[in-house]
């Protein structure tokens, strides 16, 4: 056990893209937890897209880092010492340990883990990724046998899941991913219908034709992760009451692109189609949580379900990882491993 904890901290906001200075890596004592509370050693962190907006100083749906804030992010770990009910050392357990390789929680922030699946599922097929492929497809999808569903980002944990349970509906999976690689490993891993490479487009209408071709019937379900070219391309493709969940846009958090000035050209699709385009924050869904776990984690285990981890090593490795991430850089759920 490390004697000393070490933190990723937000050194400066950044402008556009995150760059290495952006952060830094503070050193301090441990932490005593106090009356309720846990110390857990962590030993898996989560990256994820949606922690570049909490790096601005703007008002959004969570709180921003402060300057010298550890950044925000969810861990797994194992408890060192506890002063909660419940909890014993050597638990494995989740919550929102920020970057670091130490944190303390209250207890009632942390949630205790089964031991018979590896830890770090809990930040990806089985944790806040999946939980919202599977809300978000649930509830604003309402995906129909013989539909057609296209995904951008189709390979990250997001959304390989939001393609193998529309698969598994009776749906046509197309998935839009970075590079020929990508592309096949959609269809070979993830099992999608057809995969469209969006990095041999240079502009939306030329995406839009590749989609066509795949989606013949159109497309009902748009699962969006990205935005940009790929969103201008999309929409004239929707058919009329077709659904576009958004989860996030990936291509617009280092600054709007040119698509931005275009699309508003594009969002009369969203009336004469009837379009139904919701935006939703999986915080607001905890509720479903343990449905959620008790649905997915025995298809997990069964090996039912397939997932793909991409790991960094180390601590001081999560800015590098993190900025790699936002540009396509890594190959399924982004996680770094600490101890």
């Amino acid at each position: 056990m490390s004697s000393q904890m070490r933190r990723i901290t937000l050194a400066r906001r950044p402008s556009g893209m995150p760059v290495p200075e952006d952060f830094a890596l503070k050193t301090g004592p441990l932490p005593d937890p106090a009356d309720g509370e846990v110390l857990i050693e962590v030993t898996h962190l989560s990256l994820d897209p949606y922690m570049r907006g909490r790096m601005d100083d703007v008002k959004s749906y969570a709180p921003s880092v402060e300057i010298g804030g550890t950044m925000v992010g969810q861990g797994v770990g194992r408890v060192l010492v506890s002063k909660a009910e419940n909890f014993a050392p050597g638990d494995t357990v989740t919550g929102m340990t920020g970057w670091a390789n130490h944190a303390v929680l209250p207890g009632k922030e942390v949630r205790k883990l089964d031991d018979s699946l590896p830890p770090s599922t809990a930040l990806g097929v089985l944790g806040m990724p999946g939980f919202t492929a599977w809300t978000g497809l649930r509830k604003y999808g309402q995906p129909k046998a013989g539909e057609t569903l296209v995904v951008g980002a189709a390979t990250g944990p997001v959304g390989s899941l939001v393609g193998q349970l529309a698969k598994a509906a009776g749906l046509r999976t197309v998935a839009v991913a970075g590079g020929p690689d990508k592309c096949q490993l959609a269809m070979d891993t993830f099992g999608f219908d057809a995969a469209v490479d969006h990095r041999a487009h240079p502009d939306a209408g030329s995406l839009r034709k590749a989609l066509a071709a795949e989606a013949p019937d159109g497309i009902d379900i748009y699962w969006e992760n990205i935005g940009g070219k790929l969103l201008e391309a999309v929409l004239p493709l929707m058919n009329t009451h077709g659904r576009i969940p958004v989860c996030g846009t990936i291509a617009w958090y280092g600054g709007m692109d040119d698509t931005a000035d275009r699309l508003p050209m594009a969002w009369r699709s969203i009336l004469v189609k009837r379009l139904h385009v919701t935006g939703f924050i999986i915080f607001d869904h905890w509720a479903d949580f343990p449905q959620f776990a008790k649905e997915l984690t025995p298809k997990v285990a069964a090996g039912e379900i397939a997932f793909l981890e991409d790991l960094a090593m180390g601590l001081e490795s999560a800015p590098a990882a993190f900025i790699s991430m936002l540009t396509g850089g890594n190959t399924g759920k982004q996680i770094v491993q600490i101890g």
